[in-house]
């Protein structure tokens, strides 16, 4: 499948970046959210931009996104089962 975006020519140069780097950011972005949202794994949403999972879990930062999001259900299960 295939997704496309129309996007103005400028946006890039708003963004300071090159039309590549722009389209990365908006890509990993996209799976960023994704995998926020709990609609994606990390190691799907790093496959979706062609990136290593590792690669994708360390950009989560940038996002403010948790690598790992646990309720405090599941971290009682977890330790439980430690």
């Amino acid at each position: 499948m295939q997704l496309v975006l129309e996007v103005p020519t400028n946006l890039p140069d708003a963004a300071h970046c090159t039309p590549q780097e722009f389209l990365h950011e908006a890509k990993l972005s996209m799976a960023v959210k994704l995998f926020e949202m709990k609609r994606l794994s990390s190691g799907m949403a790093a496959s979706l931009i062609g990136m290593g999972r590792v690669e994708f879990l360390a950009e989560l930062h940038r996002y403010g996104v948790p690598m790992i999001d646990l309720d405090q259900e599941d971290l009682a299960r977890d330790l439980a089962n430690a």
